[in-house]
């Protein structure tokens, strides 16, 4: 694996809702909960989950524990929820002179509670 030093451009945000286009999760529908630009991945709600065996110490007592891994970029797309399928994001610039993120296939504005 390269080393990659200087963070990635990741047009996807926490809590935005995204698809699983290939691998093991293809077709589930979730949020994202981290955006990680320097591995060039992001952490999905309930994808890539993996069993942790802990030993007990004086802190916690031990057992079996669901950790969330991330995945990478490539294997998720922005979900559209009035088409019902993944889609692109492009920018806009409105006429206050704040940028908008749009699908690129409705062109409906994105918001993070879709």
């Amino acid at each position: 694996m390269k080393n990659m030093t200087q963070p990635i451009k990741i047009k996807l945000r926490k809590g935005d809702k995204v698809i699983v286009i290939s691998g093991k999760y293809k077709g589930k529908v979730a949020k994202i909960t981290a955006v990680h630009p320097k591995l060039n991945k992001v952490t999905v709600e309930g994808v890539n989950v993996y069993k942790r065996h802990l030993k007990a110490n004086r802190s916690s007592s031990g057992g079996i524990v669901d950790i969330i891994k991330p995945i990478w970029v490539s294997k998720v797309a922005l979900y559209d929820s009035t088409t019902k399928k993944a889609s692109r994001i492009h920018y806009k610039v409105n006429d206050d002179g704040h940028k908008i993120r749009l699908y690129s296939k409705s062109g409906k504005e994105v918001t993070n509670n879709d």
